[in-house]
């Protein structure tokens, strides 16, 4: 039995947010820094929902990875694509559910990227908990 996620109804444009907010509050809840997420349907075909935070260390990013792989196991949905580095290159780990994609970046990734300014026509579902932390959100905000 194929265990994605299927995108193709409005109940299930619910459920991804529903789903990303969850992973959102679980990144939150394990001391990722800046957590966003970002409502992509508009501005592309390949996702729905763009989560991204930021680690403060290997070991962070990899127990990060344990508990979204055991929450996505406990939804019924697989990671369809992990993007594999080579070891010590943990800047930036991409975790592709199909409809929600997630970023786990160091600050240094994060800051050089800035997705957040890149996708800014993009709707923030999910702001980090203390207002202007996140570099990219006061592009917006002018």
């Amino acid at each position: 039995m194929d265990a994605t996620l299927q995108t193709d109804t409005p109940q299930n444009d619910d459920t991804l947010r529903s789903i990303a907010l969850e992973l959102g509050k679980l990144l939150d809840d394990h001391r990722s820094i800046d957590v966003v997420i970002m409502d992509m349907r508009t501005l592309s075909f390949w996702t729905d929902f763009f989560v991204i935070a930021t680690v403060m260390s290997n070991t962070h990013l990899s127990g990060l990875e344990r508990h979204i792989k055991d929450f996505v196991c406990d939804k019924g949905m697989e990671i369809l694509h992990r993007s594999r580095k080579p070891e010590g290159d943990d800047e930036w780990r991409l975790l592709d559910l199909g409809g929600i994609v997630i970023h786990l970046m160091s600050a240094k990734a994060r800051q050089f990227f800035e997705l957040e300014r890149l996708w800014s026509a993009a709707e923030m579902i999910m702001e980090p908990k203390v207002p202007g932390s996140s570099r990219a959100h006061s592009s917006k905000s002018s």
